[in-house]
C-alpha cells in the first residue's frame, strides 16, 4: 500500500488485491450496499452520501475495509472523503466476479420483496 502524505490514503496496488479480501469486504450488507450504489451510478460520492444506519466511527471502518481490500478508491476533496469503485481493476483481476455478486444481490433482494 502506498500513501505519500497524511491527506493521501493508502490503497493496495492492483497486483496486491486478493480475492479473499474482496470477498470479505463484500460479505457485509452495509459495505455491499455502498458498492451497489457506486456500481449502479458509476459515480464518485463523498462518504456522507451513503446513509448507513451506524455510528460515524463504524461508517469509517466500513469504508476503510472497502479501500484496504481494493474495492474502492478514496481521496480527499476539501474536507470530504470521496469514493469510487475500482470496477475496471477488479474485472481485470477477477473477470465477472463483481457483476456476478451484483446480480446475486439483486436476485436476493427481489426474492425478499416477493416473499
Amino acid at each position: 500500500m502506498t500513501a505519500a502524505s497524511s491527506r493521501e490514503l493508502a490503497h493496495p496496488r492492483s497486483e496486491d488485491i486478493a480475492l479473499e479480501g474482496v470477498l470479505h469486504a463484500l460479505s457485509d450488507p452495509l459495505r455491499l450496499s455502498v458498492v451497489i450504489e457506486l456500481a449502479s451510478t458509476g459515480g464518485e460520492f463523498p462518504c456522507s452520501h451513503f446513509p448507513l444506519p451506524v455510528t460515524k466511527s463504524t461508517t469509517t471502518h466500513h469504508f476503510r475495509v472497502l479501500r484496504e481490500s481494493g474495492v474502492i478508491q478514496q481521496w480527499y476533496r476539501g474536507t470530504a472523503k470521496y469514493n469510487r469503485l475500482r470496477g475496471e481493476e477488479l474485472d481485470a483481476l477477477f473477470p465477472g466476479l463483481l457483476a456476478a455478486i451484483l446480480r446475486a444481490s439483486a436476485a436476493q433482494s427481489a426474492r425478499r420483496t416477493d416473499g
